[in-house]
């Protein structure tokens, strides 16, 4: 059975940083794309970042570009997201995906900027991260 479940998320003042983690099973992290998105109060799921999206590749969406790096621990089956200079505007409930299907299926709906054409069919149940003075 695919599962992704996230963890790391917490309060932390402008300018601080994070790590998030999201441990995965039930596939290879070698053969699908892993991504972390992020949805805040009334705004649609965004993509923050994807390993594995574009033929092996790291990408990141524009509004963290520089600020977070994706990375990933084939041996632990888990992908990290460190989030550093963190901003109010990156306060948001956190989600790791993957494009294996088996996993927990999310209906909504979701946008990325980084190119490909991945479909996301396997969800975790999110981190929240709070910035705030």
């Amino acid at each position: 059975q695919v599962q992704l479940v996230e963890s790391g998320g917490g309060l932390v003042q402008p300018g601080g940083s994070l790590r998030l983690s999201c441990v995965t099973s039930g596939f290879s992290l070698d053969n699908y794309a892993i991504a972390w998105f992020r949805q805040g109060p009334g705004t649609e799921r965004e993509g923050v970042s994807c390993i594995n999206c574009r033929d092996g590749m790291s990408s990141y969406g524009d509004s963290v570009l520089g600020r977070f790096t994706i990375s990933r621990d084939n041996a632990k089956n888990t992908v990290y997201l460190q989030m550093n200079s963190l901003k109010p505007e990156d306060t948001a409930v956190y989600y790791c995906a993957t494009d294996m299907s088996g996993g927990t299926y999310w209906k909504g709906t979701y946008h990325y900027t980084w190119s490909g054409t991945k479909v996301f069919l396997s969800w975790g149940q999110g981190t929240q991260v709070t910035v705030s003075p």
